[in-house]
């Protein structure tokens, strides 16, 4: 389920908990049948197995008749047995069959270490397919896992995903192994690693492969790591709620300055994240305002305000309803002025007086006469240029003019090239085409 959790100053973190991650019910295919007399099991252990698999199917009836503590009970009171059928064993196909019965037993009475034995010696003997064996090691990580066994479930796993095993649970199981053998790290590089190789492939990366990797990274602290997840979230998945999700951990753990996060809320506006149910995003709409500051951006702060009244995210009141009378008191006066700047600041030595210039158009939502500014700021030099770049970006983003917006956002550098990617992501998922309408 989705979580919400307190971040601080950063308001709540729209990611998924991980926790119950451990699958069950496991059923596997050609169960190695003990035939009297068959030259590839040893008779030693033929003898000591057949009371073994006779009680497997007695207790299969019981369970599949729905008396499943009847056969939990019986699975406990064939261990004996069990433990003298794998006394017995000498030859690959009686481990074979050993670890089938000890798989069996051990998910009739819940204990994941024995199905994780049972698995161990299925793939110890040699004898299983190789296409199955990436299967197979997946249910040994699973099963390690459960009986904390971490060294053993991300060793698993981890080959499971290298042999290019698919299942949605295989990921973010791989981590919280890692993670439980106190390899954090090392973790969340294998995940990486796994999500790049079906990326390369082509193949679509499940969801909550990223979404519970980026929970380790979150909870990691794991800057890089975090804003690559956060990345791959958003480029696969871009709904408004991963959007906020995403956004939420840069902020965290990005180390962005004011402005640098300015111009991330300008994209959480642009790309739906702000659109998500209004105690999500409260906290993202005041702190929008309060970056924006009624003073310096006032058209943007009474824009947002009112998109987050409408919504019901924020009430216009206290220090809110401030704000609002604060920058509508100055939209008139210092919109009339903006005009007879222009030529001023496109005359200027340095590229400073147009950087503020362009920053105003732009707040008032004027991007074409911004996108100019932004541009003879750049070219006259002077100035954060990183700065300028992501703002010549989002000024021709507002016009449609996405490739030119995406070449310039390719440029930036430093800190800001974090938020400068999101908005790539952003661009190529709108210049991404549509999903073929369902044939009728």
């Amino acid at each position: 389920m989705r979580g919400l959790y307190r971040l601080g100053s950063a308001g709540a973190l729209a990611v998924t908990a991980a926790t119950g991650l451990v699958v069950s019910g496991y059923v596997l295919s050609a169960q190695p049948a003990l035939a009297k007399g068959k030259a590839s099991y040893s008779k030693e252990f033929t003898a000591a197995a057949k009371p073994v698999q006779d009680k497997v199917k007695e207790l299969e009836k019981l369970r599949d008749g729905g008396d499943a503590a009847g056969a939990k009970a019986g699975a406990n009171a064939a261990l004996p047995m069990l433990d003298a059928a794998m006394a017995a064993v000498s030859t690959d196909l009686d481990k074979l069959a050993a670890g089938q019965f000890a798989f069996s037993l051990g998910g009739m009475n819940d204990d994941p270490a024995l199905r994780q034995k049972g698995i161990q010696m299925m793939l110890d003997s040699g004898q299983i397919a190789e296409d199955k064996q990436g299967q197979y090691l997946f249910y040994l990580g699973n099963f390690a896992y459960a009986a904390k066994d971490y060294p053993t479930a991300m060793s698993a796993l981890a080959k499971a995903a290298s042999m290019g095993f698919e299942h949605e649970a295989l990921v973010p199981l791989m981590v919280q192994a890692y993670q439980g053998a106190g390899q954090a790290e090392a973790g969340l590089v294998a995940a990486r690693k796994a999500i790049e190789d079906r990326r390369a492939a082509g193949l679509a990366v499940p969801q909550d492969w990223i979404e519970r990797s980026n929970v380790v990274a979150y909870n990691a602290k794991s800057a890089d790591n975090a804003v690559y997840f956060s990345t791959v979230l958003v480029d696969e998945y871009p709904s408004n709620f991963n959007w906020l999700a995403a956004a939420q951990i840069i902020r965290a753990l990005g180390g962005l300055d004011p402005q640098t996060t300015l111009d991330l809320f300008r994209l959480m506006d642009r790309a739906g994240a702000l659109d998500n149910e209004p105690d999500y995003v409260k906290n993202e709409y005041k702190e929008y305002i309060e970056t924006a500051d009624p003073r310096r951006l006032p058209g943007e702060v009474v824009r947002i305000i009112d998109k987050g009244v409408n919504s019901g995210a924020i009430d216009l009141s206290g220090w809110v309803a401030e704000a609002r009378t604060n920058a509508s008191g100055r939209i008139a006066s210092d919109k009339a002025s903006l005009p007879s700047e222009v030529a001023g600041a496109m005359s200027a030595a340095t590229g400073t007086r147009p950087l503020g210039l362009a920053d105003a158009f732009l707040n008032y939502g004027n991007a074409a006469q911004a996108e100019e500014l932004y541009a003879a700021a750049l070219a006259k030099g002077g100035i954060d240029a990183n700065t300028a770049l992501t703002r010549l970006g989002i000024a021709q983003f507002d016009q449609g003019k996405l490739a030119e917006a995406k070449a310039n956002f390719a440029k930036v550098t430093g800190p800001r090239a974090i938020v400068s990617k999101l908005w790539m992501v952003h661009i190529d998922n709108k210049l991404a085409p549509a999903p073929a309408a369902p044939a009728q």
